[in-house]
């Protein structure tokens, strides 16, 4: 039975790991895109109000708001959406590579990894002071 570490090389992983975040940011981009296009059908007509600052709603600032509006294809929640996928990718990165450190039993990697997502959801999470 060949062992885990030698089906996983280094280079595998890294092509492996490159392979995700192309694919993680084509589809935000894609994703972008068709919003882009839907929101230009929707409110391309609209004529914008320049004298006062909308912000976005709030059911567009969480997560969960953003997959509802998504279900819908409501265009903002396409656009945030996407943006999110783009965010995620480099989190899916630390995540891959976390688990490629410890497939190889690298210790000192698998810490600077954890404490690296760590930071990362900590400060996505707005607990950061």
């Amino acid at each position: 039975m060949p062992n885990p570490t030698t089906r996983w090389s280094d280079e595998r992983i890294d092509q492996f790991i490159g392979r995700v975040l192309q694919i993680g940011v084509l589809l935000a981009g894609a994703i972008v895109a068709v919003a882009a296009v839907a929101y230009l059908v929707r409110y391309g007509a609209a004529t914008p109000a320049y004298g006062a600052f909308h912000g976005e709603p709030a059911n567009l600032r969480s997560v969960t708001g953003i997959l509802q509006g998504a279900l819908t294809m409501h265009p903002h929640a396409l656009i945030q959406l996407g943006l999110l996928v783009l965010l995620l990718t480099p989190i899916a990165r630390v995540v891959l590579l976390l688990g490629a450190f410890a497939l190889q039993r690298d210790a000192l990697y698998v810490g600077i990894a954890a404490i690296v997502l760590v930071v990362l959801i900590v400060s996505l999470a707005g607990l950061t002071p």
